[in-house]
């Protein structure tokens, strides 16, 4: 297989549909079977070798002790016989024999093909002791001559003498084919080596092929992200995403085409219905600042991705997911309270991210308050006006804070009213600009400038315009400042109006 047929593979493997995190466990799968190879391969034929050359030296060892068998514990066996010493009833030559070829037979067993056939011979040979020493017991037994049990005893030994030629010419050939085996041994290395670079080569490239390949999917994915929200955030609301190849992006991209078919869907009802023009402007304000913070949050899912941060693309990718779908929240202007805090914590994620190094927050509120309803997006703009106007306008490392509780400082009548607080600890204001703030939140004919040069305002008019268009209440939103030490915006939700 060449490099390139290699990489069409891993780009096939790559470009369909799936997730990173799956496409880097593929990829790791693939590393460690690329290293297993080798590694099976070296230990089968290691354990290959050493079984040859141990039955090679095992051949050689039995049979070197079966040699002075034969050539010394038979032959002396006989010759104590025919002194006298022995009986031939008595004497151990049989046994000897036996063992004599039992070895035969467990080393002929043992050994290769090729050099079988002197212990046939050998074999043979002993076939011819016994017969021999069958003869010898038989004279014996006839109380024949000495002179001719000599002679016997005589070509028991010759017989003897090449059974140990026999076995001898064998070990030379066992010795000869270890120095064979040796040198297979060597050539088996060397192709070992070979291959275990091969894999090695193959395995860098895989890799490389792997990170480019994923690397490319991501940023192709957000690539076409940034383009659809620039082209949402010019004004075409027609214009759709084509769904990515990598699984993370694709319930952002979902959420965005929902987004934009809503956006499109809202305009349209409210240039039709023109029923409540302040309405209309507060969902004209929310259709602007969303592909802002879009087109920022995919600015840093970029620059993450260009540093293979991967675990933080993900982590923004799904908090960014999350964020979206409670913003639409299926077009309703209502949420709970705990989807309020889910929104602004994905939010706070996103941001915590960008702003690492100067941004730290808290989050908690009432759980006994969770399912209560309130108007969606109160506090993210707080927050929002917070961050950029507060923390990023001091020095060193800032704190938002954001709660939400009872209000216990209301009435009997109002005892089940809802306070949510955002603080920080930034910038703060002066006495006269704060008391220019709450004039301009004070009197809807005087919103402050869509450019509030660095001091912010827009996101307090925001919130505090839809409070009283949505409770029909006024000073719902209050804010208190002080220079240097950081601004708290309160929200009350008036006792008995936690839902439309």
């Amino acid at each position: 297989m060449g490099f390139g047929s290699l990489k069409e593979t891993v780009d096939s493997l790559f470009t369909a549909r799936r997730s990173v995190k799956g496409a880097i466990k593929t990829s790791h799968i693939a590393i460690i079977i690329f290293m297993l190879i080798p590694l099976i391969v070296s230990v089968g034929t290691a354990l290959y070798n050493s079984l040859s050359y141990d039955r090679l030296i095992t051949n050689v060892n039995r049979t070197n002790s079966l040699n002075r068998i034969v050539k010394v514990e038979i032959t002396n066996e006989l010759w104590d016989i025919v002194a006298g010493n022995v009986s031939f009833a008595e004497g151990r030559q049989y046994a000897i024999i036996e063992h004599i070829n039992s070895e035969i037979e467990g080393i002929r067993r043992a050994a290769g093909a090729e050099n079988r056939r002197l212990l046939d011979v050998a074999h043979r040979a002993m076939n011819t002791l016994v017969s021999y020493v069958d003869l010898l017991g038989g004279r014996m037994r006839a109380s024949a001559p000495v002179v001719e049990n000599e002679r016997t005893l005589d070509e028991i030994r010759g017989v003897a003498a090449l059974v140990s030629d026999t076995l001898q010419d064998f070990t030379t050939l066992e010795i000869e084919s270890s120095a064979r085996t040796n040198e297979i041994i060597k050539k088996r290395t060397r192709v070992l080596w070979g291959l275990e670079i091969v894999m090695f080569i193959l395995v860098v490239v895989f890799s490389n092929m792997a990170r480019s390949s994923v690397a490319y999917g991501v940023q192709r994915s957000i690539g076409a992200l940034v383009a659809f929200s620039g082209r949402i955030s010019s004004g075409d609301l027609e214009a759709r995403a084509a769904l990515p190849t990598v699984e993370e992006f694709v319930p952002l991209t979902e959420h965005l085409n929902i987004m934009a078919v809503r956006i499109k869907g809202l305009i349209e009802d409210n240039i039709e219905e023109q029923r409540n023009l302040q309405k209309a402007e507060m969902k004209a304000l929310q259709a602007q600042i969303s592909p802002h913070f879009l087109y920022n949050t995919l600015d840093t899912i970029v620059w993450l991705a260009e540093g293979k941060q991967w675990e933080q693309v993900i982590s923004v990718t799904r908090a960014l997911s999350a964020f979206f779908r409670l913003s639409l929240n299926q077009g309703s202007e209502w949420v709970t309270v705990d989807n309020e805090f889910k929104h602004i914590e994905s939010y706070m994620v996103i941001q915590k991210i960008r702003y690492r190094d100067i941004l730290d927050y808290s989050i908690a509120y009432d759980k006994t308050l969770g399912n209560a309803i309130i108007l969606k997006l109160l506090l993210q703009p707080l927050v929002e006006n917070a961050l950029y106007h507060g923390i990023k306008n001091r020095r060193g490392r800032g704190m938002i804070t954001i709660k939400g509780c009872h209000d216990d400082t209301a009435g009997a009548r109002e005892g089940d009213a809802l306070r949510l607080s955002v603080s920080d600890n930034g910038a703060g204001m002066s006495e006269d600009r704060l008391n220019e703030i709450r004039r301009r939140l004070a009197d809807p004919d005087k919103p402050p400038p869509r450019q509030a040069n660095g001091q912010g305002g827009y996101g307090l008019y925001n919130v505090s315009r839809r409070l009283e268009l949505y409770y029909n209440m006024k000073g719902l939103l209050h804010i208190a400042s002080s220079l240097h030490e950081g601004t708290t915006v309160t929200v009350k939700i008036p006792g008995g109006r936690f839902h439309a």
